[in-house]
């Protein structure tokens, strides 16, 4: 325990699909009496563990944060960024919002996406229409990069046909996430972060996101989107597009001027934890006893 957050390492296993359940890490950062529960799922070829200044964050003003590692990430089983199916990264985030729902059966729960993680909350909100509070996105996975052509997806296919779990280069220049260089010389050289991606990830991400990107209006809580206007990684119209086809009162969009893909690692972080706190403490059912530190 450290300034009163008690921090907890477990594991849990996955959804089986076809064998067996992988094992998947999780970590939470706990405070004594938190009025909310805030769980985290993080993006392609990272894992939970850089979320840690968010999470202490978060903790040190009452909410209990969860996070775990994707199956093929960090330190969770699995083959490295890998998955037979999009559904599979959902079937996991059920198992563990279940997990974690039991240990804090009290409390408003929130889903935090970032990135590929956006697309896993905003696909798992429209499938699967939990029972939690609300849900948030940072520079979530819902447009396609001007990149990815018919002809690109065409060849991905075929190349998932002949050899699924190939580990190919991901083409991620990881100067992107941040503006700050010592959030990029830690990911390059973080040994949990696999910048790899196999054809069938490969696939069933460019085939997801418009598929997801078209069920803004099946949305049944509200939901803050957060985007960095300067993301090269994934375009800023998706999450402002999608914004513009929910309907729940609450639901709102917000573009950070400058940013770029992990807003939660720029310079400016700090401003985007308080607009995400704010809003939290605005929309959830209990809101913070405490109101503001």
């Amino acid at each position: 325990m450290t300034g009163g957050i008690r921090r907890v390492e477990t594991h849990l296993r996955g959804a089986a699909s076809g064998g067996a359940a992988p094992l998947l890490f999780r970590r939470a950062w706990l405070p004594a009496d938190p009025w909310a529960l805030l769980l985290t799922v993080h993006g392609y070829a990272e894992h939970s563990g850089r979320y840690e200044e968010l999470a202490r964050w978060f903790a040190e003003r009452g909410l209990a944060v969860h996070a775990y590692d994707h199956r093929g990430h960090g330190r969770s089983e699995g083959a490295r960024c890998h998955v037979d199916r999009f559904d599979q990264l959902l079937d996991d985030l059920d198992c563990v919002l279940e997990r974690a729902r039991t240990e804090h059966p009290e409390l408003p729960v929130v889903l935090l996406g970032h990135s590929m993680g956006g697309l896993v909350v905003t696909a798992f909100l429209a499938d699967r229409r939990p029972a939690i509070a609300a849900a948030a996105t940072s520079g979530a996975a819902l447009a396609v990069g001007p990149g990815v052509s018919r002809a690109r997806v065409a060849a991905a296919k075929l190349l998932r046909r002949l050899a699924p779990r190939l580990a190919l280069g991901s083409g991620l220049d990881p100067r992107g996430l941040s503006r700050d260089p010592e959030v990029v010389r830690r990911y390059v050289e973080d040994p949990l972060v696999y910048r790899t991606m196999t054809p069938s990830l490969a696939v069933e991400l460019m085939t997801t996101i418009p598929r997801v990107a078209a069920r803004a209006v099946e949305i049944q809580l509200p939901l803050l989107l957060l985007h960095g206007s300067d993301d090269p990684l994934c375009p800023i119209e998706g999450s402002r597009a999608f914004h513009g086809g929910l309907q729940v009162p609450g639901s709102a969009f917000r573009a950070y001027p400058g940013l770029r893909h992990e807003i939660f690692n720029e310079p400016e972080r700090e401003r985007v934890f308080a607009d995400l706190l704010d809003w939290l403490r605005a929309t959830l059912p209990k809101a913070d006893p405490r109101g503001a530190p």
